[in-house]
């Protein structure tokens, strides 16, 4: 017959095994019943009864968690823990091999899964966004936010995050870093513009006021005492942030120049060392996604979605969901390809006349994403990439990682720099503009690296 499962403490039901996933979720407090998931069953085969699998919820907060336990269709409240590593440590010596712990995505919730991870059979970090029963919950309290975590876990219901590896958090802080140094010296060159404008300073000659001959021409500008004692602060601002750019841009070249996938996104017109390891930041492992309209999904490049019943489907604005920096990048990277020949520019050409400069600019960040899953995933190459331009990216790379400026390039990063010819251009041999296919001419010359491959075109991604 199976064994009775008390639901909320209330009533016994008799349940036979498989249990069901789910038996009801509702969003009022203590009403969330839950039968154990049939992919982690409490009992062997057999019939011998193991030890119960645990589903613990943690409500975690800057100084402390909130806990709730289901073991056996029951569930009850485990108090508060601290997140410091000493409490942590110290409760999880009472956690068993076949445990499962959730929690929700916040700014402490890496470190906390890193810690829990060894320890037990898993680790579920939610997404908040798509927690539902918790975001919309009409009484929401530490409790009963602990208590939804848990039995969602149970219940095989809790829609988990992508945890990326050391290496990939490392990248994401080092690029989240390098954002906010740009940010704050666009900030200290706003606020010279500013002062020099209620001021009445005529426009500056120069195109860059911050070099040397705009600042010699700076310093020359009356101003009253308190302004021009606020813009020699403001230039030692810049000066110091502009050091702190430099060793942030020397770190990201140097574990630039030793990523293969970096080397491949940047034999793509508009993406540079930069734009391609913040790509690999945000994105970690291209496999993981089955197809390239993933990607663009979890970049937030997809247009939103309406239909219901028998009426049309109404697409609207594209989502933003995912990191608005990588999205920003790609748009840049897009803006700046589509000044280079190639079908990327072509693309925007067709956008543009038909939507406009801001649809058609989004719509080739949207196809470089595509491009880029292909280039990484198949480990090719990009069939319309300018080796000159490439090379004078990868010698720019070498010299931000610390290269002498007169040492030559001994090792090429990219496989487009190894192949056995320069790329023909015409039956003269000269290199030069990539020509399109149907022209009678090859885009390059055969890779001895990768003989069985065909190099990539934009057609094969559309």
């Amino acid at each position: 017959m199976g064994r009775p499962l008390l639901l909320n403490g209330l009533r016994a039901r008799v349940s036979r095994w498989p249990p069901l996933r789910l038996v009801r979720l509702r969003r009022e407090r203590e009403s969330v019943g839950v039968v154990p998931s049939q992919r982690f069953p409490n009992h062997f085969e057999s019939g011998r009864e193991a030890s119960m699998v645990r589903y613990i919820g943690m409500d975690v907060h800057r100084e402390f968690a909130q806990l709730a336990v289901v073991e056996d269709g029951l569930v009850r409240d485990e108090g508060r823990i601290g997140v410091t590593p000493e409490a942590l440590r110290e409760w999880a010596t009472g956690l068993g091999v076949d445990d499962h712990v959730a929690l929700e995505a916040t700014g402490n919730s890496d470190a906390i899964a890193n810690l829990l991870t060894p320890l037990v059979a898993r680790v579920v970090v939610s997404n908040p966004s798509k927690t539902r029963a918790i975001a919309e919950a009409k009484v929401k309290t530490d409790k009963v936010d602990a208590r939804i975590l848990a039995q969602l876990l149970a219940a095989d219901f809790l829609p988990p995050v992508w945890l990326p590896d050391e290496r990939t958090r490392s990248l994401r802080r080092q690029v989240s870093r390098r954002a906010h140094i740009v940010r704050t010296r666009t900030r200290i060159k706003n606020q010279i513009h500013a002062i020099l404008a209620r001021n009445l300073c005529p426009t500056p000659p120069v195109s860059d006021l911050f070099g040397k001959t705009g600042r010699h021409w700076l310093l020359r500008q009356q101003l009253p005492p308190d302004e021009a004692a606020t813009v020699t602060a403001l230039l030692r601002q810049l000066d110091f942030h502009g050091t702190e750019l430099a060793l942030v841009d020397r770190e990201l070249a140097i574990e630039a120049l030793g990523d293969p996938v970096v080397a491949r996104l940047m034999t793509i017109p508009g993406v540079d060392a930069i734009a391609g390891i913040s790509i690999v930041a945000a994105v970690g492992d291209f496999t993981r996604f089955d197809d390239p309209d993933k990607l663009v999904a979890y970049l937030g490049l997809n247009p939103r979605v309406r239909q219901s019943g028998n009426s049309a489907p109404v697409h609207g604005r594209i989502s933003k969901t995912g990191r608005a920096h990588t999205r920003g990048v790609l748009v840049e990277a897009a803006w700046s390809a589509t000044h280079a020949p190639g079908p990327l520019r072509a693309f925007y050409r067709r956008v543009h006349d038909r939507r406009g400069f801001a649809k058609a600019v989004v719509a080739t960040a949207r196809k470089l994403t595509i491009l880029a899953w292909h280039l990484a995933v198949k480990d090719q190459d990009y069939a319309f990439a300018r080796p000159s331009l490439v090379a004078h990216k990868v010698r720019k790379l070498e010299l931000a990682a610390g290269a002498p400026p007169d040492e030559a390039t001994t090792e090429p990063t990219s496989r487009l720099q190894r192949q056995d010819a320069p790329r023909p251009g015409g039956p003269n041999g000269r290199t030069g503009r990539a020509r399109l296919p149907g022209d009678g001419r090859p885009l390059a010359a055969p890779r001895t690296s990768l003989p069985t491959q065909q190099p990539l075109t934009i057609s094969s991604v559309v």
